[in-house]
């Protein structure tokens, strides 16, 4: 399996020269398994460049998963190169919005209207599918085996597990992990936290035993104490999470867009030194723009 990642910073596409290292396109991570089936996880501003790459392989067949439908998510999609040539097939994977009613196919319908851009879909010629998908219920991607799990965000919000020969990633796309909204007296207290410890596990049950974890590491820990409720995680968390899963490797993104390299790179070292773990049990590292892991 390969894991390349195109798109690294959060909530606003970041260019610039305090972003160069590691890149200012929004999320977007493209899955390769050993059979060449193309996974793309999100499809922030990095979907584009990503697109440029696929011209040479002619015609695609991508399946992209969603993990929610916040800006930086799913930007990108408009600018999807190969949905302009015909031949080509965009697989839309996502969540039905209790909100709206509706399922994944919201997620172009409302880019696409002629007052955020001028090309409708039925100009595009290239077909487009859409998936609705269900909590933890799983589907065949070719030779891979695609599960989403719901997450901890403002609105609905998949982390995925990819399973294809004998190797594993999950991704978390934006998650804060669930904490209980009540104070301790408070008659409401224990039955919600049945309720968090529930989903923590389940969290835990799609992140167990994988070989590369992706997770969203938005804050540090000082910076979290007054984002509570923004729905993303931190170092700390994202740590606990793999040394809690049992992963191999932990990608750190999602990066805080106001961050510059320099930056980024020190409260990365603080937070590996302020949560130490056996080397040879977990690799940490944080992701950027252009870097491939193949396992």
């Amino acid at each position: 399996m390969k894991i390349r990642f195109w798109g690294v910073r959060g909530s606003i596409a970041s260019p610039g020269p305090h972003t160069v290292r590691y890149g200012g396109n929004t999320t977007c991570i493209e899955v390769r398994t050993d059979a060449n089936e193309l996974i793309i996880l999100d499809a922030g501003t990095g979907i584009f460049p990503l697109s440029q790459t696929l011209l040479a392989e002619l015609p695609v067949q991508a399946h992209v998963f969603i993990t929610h439908s916040h800006w930086d998510h799913i930007q990108g999609l408009p600018f999807f190169i190969p949905n302009f040539i015909p031949g080509n097939v965009l697989r839309l994977h996502g969540a039905y919005d209790p909100v709206s009613s509706q399922g994944v196919e919201q997620v172009m319908s409302v880019q696409l209207q002629y007052s955020y851009f001028p090309v409708r879909e039925a100009e595009m010629k290239g077909a487009i599918d859409y998936v609705t998908l269900m909590p933890e219920q799983s589907i065949q991607v070719g030779s891979a085996t695609v599960t989403p799990y719901l997450l901890n965000h403002p609105v609905i919000n998949f982390g995925y597990r990819i399973e294809a020969g004998g190797k594993s990633v999950f991704f978390t796309g934006d998650h804060e992990p669930p904490y209980n909204i009540y104070q301790t007296g408070d008659a409401e207290f224990a039955e919600y936290q049945g309720f968090v410890d529930e989903k923590q596990a389940a969290i835990l049950r799609g992140m167990q035993g994988v070989d590369v974890l992706i997770a969203d590491t938005s804050y540090t820990t000082q910076e979290y104490s007054s984002k509570v409720g923004w729905g993303h995680g931190t170092f700390a968390s994202s740590i606990d999470y793999a040394v809690r899963a049992g992963a191999k490797v932990l990608y750190c993104t999602h990066h805080e867009p106001t961050r510059s390299d320099d930056a980024l790179e020190g409260v990365f070292a603080q937070a590996v030194a302020d949560h130490p773990v056996a080397p040879d049990s977990l690799q940490i590292r944080l992701a950027y723009e252009g870097h491939t892991y193949e396992f």
